[in-house]
């Protein structure tokens, strides 16, 4: 059969459909690139935001629309909203996150025991998904409950992968040729906490970089109590990237509060200030909402101050999107759109700022870049476009094509029209 697979939202779901990939071409299936080449076409939806949700809605109609013998819906939207999945045109399946795991299975009719025994070996998507980077899920569900989110209603509990299976999805993006994995997971600072013997994220660190041979490892997002600073010493290792995401979503305490999020200001700055004194030129990325129920001009003149404080290498801002069946849905307080949309501007424009200052420093220095793409040009020579390990993009040109490998260069400058570094023609 061929089959296409389409994502929308977190590294997570990005991660399962790569599984999904390796497990359909070990049994001898072609991933196809585009909907209306494919015998069945899997979309792994999100509903993290309003506008996620219709864009899970948008790509389940393309693919029916585009051709696709049968359509199937996975993923958080679809959980949450399974009818609604099961009513749009051309979708024959829904598959709720509860039964993801065994997609698959269900759908070639294999047992567990026939997925488990696979040698796999991970293959870039085709198309807009194909990636240098392989994404290893190794924790699902959450703990947290902050109040603006259905994640955890959608995901469950927090609940580890083991370390065989992780160590197994490693290998097999090794083995595929990748430079560069991203553990990535619900809650990833979680890991370890339901596995006998008081493990934690710092042991699956150690473990992956004790028995792996793979040039880089990147950690996803981490919030800011779950993160244990006795891990600092693991950056010692060179191969594991100085860039940390840890979401603050407001530089006001009481914003915090009211979000159900367990930390205060004074710690996230303690936090920082640790992480920096032990890895020199880390890149701290970060996520703030804006517009939250509540929120005044003294809120969000906290934030801006704290993004300036801090000097965050970048960051992503989202304007609060109401989502029913979560606490802050009914709370008080709602900050009108134009206004919320203005505030994220600011913001927006504040991280560009921050961010340029943080490369700043790298002018003039040698980086290690993991190319990720490539283009011919007429004369012959290659355009590039890859990331250093502190997570800058990074453009250059060159006599061959690069892409997928680390190569080290001089950093000249900024790009004139994109946020990135530019490399000395080599």
């Amino acid at each position: 059969m061929k089959i296409f697979l389409d994502v929308i939202g977190c590294r997570l779901n990005q991660s399962e459909i790569e599984t999904y990939a390796n497990h359909f071409r070990a049994f001898g299936h072609e991933i196809v690139s585009e909907p209306g080449e494919a015998d069945i076409a899997i979309v792994n939806t999100c509903t993290v935001t309003v506008k996620a949700a219709a864009d899970s809605r948008k790509k389940l109609r393309r693919a029916s629309r585009e051709g696709a013998l049968e359509v199937i819906a996975t993923g958080c939207w679809a959980t949450l909203e399974p009818e609604a999945a099961q009513n749009l045109p051309g979708v024959t399946r829904v598959f709720p996150n509860q039964h993801k795991e065994q997609l698959v299975a269900n759908i070639l009719k294999k047992s567990s025991d026939e997925i488990a025994s696979l040698t796999l070996i991970r293959q870039p998507i085709p198309g807009e998904r194909g990636r240098t980077r392989a994404f290893i899920k190794v924790q699902e569900g959450c703990d947290n409950r902050c109040t603006y989110c259905l994640t955890r209603f959608a995901r469950g509990p927090a609940r580890s992968v083991s370390l065989s299976d992780i160590h197994r999805d490693i290998q097999a993006a090794i083995d595929g040729g990748v430079k560069e994995i991203v553990l990535t997971g619900v809650q990833l600072g979680a890991w370890g906490r339901d596995i006998p013997g008081q493990l934690g994220l710092k042991d699956l660190i150690s473990s992956v970089l004790g028995n792996h041979p793979i040039p880089r490892v990147r950690l996803s997002s981490i919030e800011p109590w779950d993160f244990d600073l006795s891990m600092l010493s693991l950056w010692r290792d060179e191969r594991l990237c100085r860039h940390l995401h840890i979401p603050l979503q407001s530089g006001s305490d009481r914003i915090l509060k009211r979000m159900g999020r367990p930390i205060t200001i004074r710690e996230y700055v303690h936090l920082i200030g640790e992480v920096r004194s032990a890895i020199p030129n880390v890149a701290i990325t970060t996520d703030v909402i804006v517009g939250f129920p509540g929120e005044d001009e003294e809120d969000i003149g906290l934030s801006k101050q704290l993004i300036e404080k801090i000097g965050f290498a970048g960051g992503h801002v989202f304007t609060f999107s109401p989502r029913p069946g979560t606490a802050a849905y009914d709370m008080d307080g709602r900050v009108p759109h134009k206004v919320a949309k203005a505030r994220n501007a600011e913001l927006r424009d504040l991280f560009d700022q921050t961010s340029k200052v943080y490369r700043d420093r790298f002018v003039g220095q040698r980086v290690e870049v993991l190319w990720e793409s490539s283009v011919l040009l007429d004369d012959g020579r290659w355009k590039l476009s890859g990331l250093s390990d502190t997570y800058m993009r990074v453009f250059g040109k060159a006599n061959t094509d690069l892409r997928n490998r680390i190569t080290s260069v001089k950093l000249v400058g900024h790009h004139p029209e994109k946020e990135g570094l530019v490399s000395l023609t080599e």
